[in-house]
C-alpha cells in the first residue's frame, strides 16, 4: 500500500473558520414560546413561532390588530394573547422568549429575567441584548435556509436571500419532505451504508434534475432497485480526475463541484487555489501532491480502500485519468475526467470575437 494513502484515515478535515454567528435551528413544535410586546414587530415573530410549530403566549396591554389576527387564525401553534404586561413568573418553562421594546431599560429588565430563567433571548432591534438572531430565511420546508449578517447589512441578506430564492425551486419543499419518510424506510431495506449513500446521491440527482416531479413510493422503490443492481460494485471506491480550469474558483464546472462534494479523499495539486477546495465536504480529507507523487497510483490506492477520490490539477484531468484507467484496468474502480473551463472555446470559428466588436 501506498505509504501516503496509509495516512489517510488519520487525516483530519481542515478547520472551520471564524463565524459571527452559530447557524442553529431551534426545534419549537408543541413547545412554549414567550412574546412581550403587541407591535407589528412582535407579531411578524409571533407568526414565525406559530409557523414552526410552537405554543406561543403573546403578554400585551394593547396588542396590535396583526396579532388579534393571528391569533385568530395561526399558521401552525396555537396562539394566545394574554391582555397584560409580562411578568418574570410568566418566563418558567419557555423555550424562547422574543420581546418587543422601545427604551433600553425595559430591553434590558426583560433579556436578564429570561437568562435568569434560563431561557435564550431576543429583544427585536436590540441586538445588544439578544442571546440569538433572526436572520433573513428562504423557506422550502422542511428544507430552510437562514442568512445571517451579523446585524450589519440586513438589506444585503435580504438580497442574497432573493438570489437563493431564485435558485432554489419550490419543488425542492417535497424532496426534502420526501426524504424524511424515507430515512427509516430505507434503514429497513438492509442496504449497506455505501449503498444508502448512493441512494441519496440518486435521490439528490433526481431532485435536482427534475424538482418539478412529486416523488412518490414508487420512486423509492425505484431508487432502491437502482442500487441493488449495482451489487457489489457499490462498495468500490471511485476515481475522478478534475481540471480546475484557468484558476478562477468562480469557474469551477458544476461537474466539478459535484465532484468535490462526493469526494472522501481530495489530490490536489499545489498550484489549485484553496478557495476551489470550499466547495468539497467539509468531511473529505485532502492531500497536496508533491514533486514526484504517482496522483494515479496514490488514488487507486485509496480507491482499493473504497474511498471515492477526487484528484483536482489544472489542465491535466483527461491524461490523469488515462493513467488512472490503465492502472484500474483488472481493479473494477470506475474512473472520470471532469475536463475544465478553457479560455477559448474550442472549435471557435477564426475570428468570431471581430464579429462582435
Amino acid at each position: 500500500m501506498n505509504a501516503r494513502a496509509e495516512t489517510i484515515d488519520a487525516a483530519a478535515p481542515p478547520r472551520m473558520g471564524s463565524l459571527a454567528r452559530l447557524p442553529v435551528f431551534f426545534a419549537l413544535t408543541g413547545k412554549r414560546a414567550v412574546v412581550a410586546g403587541g407591535t407589528a414587530a412582535a407579531a411578524w415573530k409571533v407568526e414565525l413561532l406559530s409557523a414552526c410549530g410552537a405554543r406561543v403566549e403573546v403578554f400585551a396591554a394593547a396588542p396590535c390588530e396583526e396579532l388579534l389576527a393571528l391569533a385568530d387564525a395561526p399558521p401552525a401553534g396555537d396562539i394566545r394573547i394574554v391582555l397584560r404586561d409580562w411578568t418574570a413568573a410568566d418566563l418558567a418553562g419557555a423555550a424562547i422568549a422574543i420581546g418587543a421594546f422601545e427604551n433600553d431599560d425595559d430591553a434590558a429588565g426583560f433579556a436578564a429575567a429570561a437568562r435568569a430563567a434560563g431561557v435564550p433571548v431576543n429583544v427585536i432591534d436590540k441586538p445588544a441584548f439578544c442571546d440569538f438572531s433572526f436572520g433573513s430565511i428562504v423557506n422550502r420546508s422542511p428544507l430552510v435556509i437562514g442568512i445571517s449578517t451579523d446585524g450589519a447589512a440586513p438589506v444585503f441578506a435580504q438580497a442574497v436571500r432573493t438570489r437563493i430564492e431564485a435558485l432554489l425551486p419550490q419543488g425542492f419543499a417535497a424532496w426534502a419532505a420526501a426524504a424524511s419518510r424515507w430515512r427509516g424506510l430505507l434503514k429497513a431495506t438492509g442496504l449497506s451504508f455505501a449503498g444508502r449513500r448512493k441512494f441519496w446521491q440518486l435521490f439528490t440527482a433526481q431532485a435536482v434534475n427534475d424538482p418539478a416531479h412529486a416523488p412518490s413510493s414508487r420512486d423509492f422503490a425505484r431508487l432502491v432497485a437502482e442500487v441493488e443492481t449495482l451489487g457489489a460494485t457499490v462498495e468500490q471506491g471511485a476515481m475522478t480526475f478534475v481540471d480546475a480550469g484557468p484558476g478562477d474558483p468562480e469557474l469551477l464546472t458544476l461537474r466539478a463541484v459535484r465532484a468535490l462534494q462526493s469526494a472522501d479523499v481530495i489530490l490536489y495539486d499545489e498550484i489549485v487555489p484553496p478557495a476551489a477546495l470550499d466547495f468539497a465536504r467539509r468531511e473529505a480529507s485532502r492531500i497536496a501532491l508533491r514533486a514526484g507523487d504517482d496522483a494515479a497510483a496514490l488514488a487507486l490506492d485509496l480507491a482499493r480502500r473504497g474511498k471515492r477520490v477526487v484528484c483536482v490539477a489544472q489542465g491535466e484531468a483527461s491524461e490523469l485519468s488515462n493513467a488512472g484507467r490503465r492502472v484500474c484496468a483488472a481493479e473494477g474502480i470506475v474512473v472520470t475526467a471532469v475536463p475544465g473551463v478553457t479560455a477559448k472555446p474550442p472549435h471557435a470559428p477564426h475570428g468570431w470575437w471581430r464579429a462582435a466588436s
